[in-house]
């Protein structure tokens, strides 16, 4: 039987690294995207350069440790034009494509400043990381799941959508620009369930709960961000990825228009989930 072919924004290190492995023990090729392709390459996000943990080559060496085929396609969600032309090369290679997550997230300056300081290129680049480049990949992949009659589409949310910030940003709350595209990526799920009723089409918003990335423990966000919230493990929410693959949620898992990742966690027996990840670094 043909495997099933999920693709992963972001997925050079946590949540998208965690999932991309965890699908593959599913059964599933894989389709990675990320900016980092080779371990050691550096990026600025949010101010900080250096080489994080982590890169497309690690990730697709442990997917095909598991059996399963990957394929790695370095894009940044900055460029609709590249992540674009990303899913339309994984249908050219695989033909089909039964699961896109869009985990990606843009990391810049913009996201955490308070309201005096943001500019509206700030807004421009969440938006098009949170909103604009999603649908677009989404649009591309839409066909061809209606064609199969089969395909799911996951967004990681955040709760920041819906949720007002317990304190200003640079004190373990969240600014409005990020807040903002979530809230807008939030509706993606709704209306798509609404223009798209064809049994085997799945949508989904899914909210990770706090997960403490490499880049909050390097800004120094880590320890704020903990006074107000209970973090949730990247291996986890990849657990619960794995899970929606082949399952329907139940309908007390979703609130605010969205699926908890830890509630379902949680349930399902994933909250100490180990790590997938053996050796990031490759």
């Amino acid at each position: 039987m043909t495997r099933p072919v999920a693709m992963i924004t972001g997925a050079s290190r946590g949540i998208g690294a965690e999932s991309a492995v965890a699908l593959a023990r599913e059964g599933f090729d894989v389709a990675i995207t990320a900016r980092t392709l080779e371990a050691g390459e550096a990026y600025d996000h949010a101010g900080t350069v250096g080489a994080y943990p982590g890169s497309l080559a690690a990730t697709a060496k442990q997917i095909e440790a598991l059996g399963g085929r990957a394929l790695c396609l370095q894009a940044d969600i900055l460029d609709e034009a590249r992540s674009i032309g990303a899913v339309q090369q994984v249908l050219k290679e695989f033909g089909q494509l039964d699961l896109l997550l869009n985990n990606a997230t843009f990391q810049g300056i913009g996201n955490m400043v308070p309201l005096a300081d943001l500019e509206r290129g700030h807004l421009e680049a969440t938006f098009q990381s949170n909103v604009f480049t999603p649908l677009a990949m989404i649009r591309e992949a839409l066909p061809a799941m209606q064609a199969r009659g089969t395909g799911t589409v996951i967004n990681m949310l955040s709760a920041t959508a819906y949720s007002d910030p317990p304190a200003p940003p640079d004190a373990g709350g969240w600014g409005f620009a990020y807040a903002a595209a979530k809230a807008a990526m939030g509706r993606l799920a709704g209306c798509l369930r609404a223009e798209y009723p064809e049994a085997g089409l799945r949508f989904f918003n899914l909210e990770p709960g706090t997960v403490i990335t490499e880049l909050m423990k390097r800004a120094g966000m880590a320890d704020a961000i903990l006074k107000y919230a209970d973090p949730c493990s990247a291996a986890a929410i990849a657990g619960v990825v794995a899970w929606l693959s082949r399952n329907e949620p139940e309908a007390g898992w979703l609130a605010d228009g969205a699926l908890h990742a830890p509630v379902i966690a949680k349930a399902l027996f994933l909250l100490d989930a180990p790590s997938l990840l053996e050796d990031v670094d490759g």
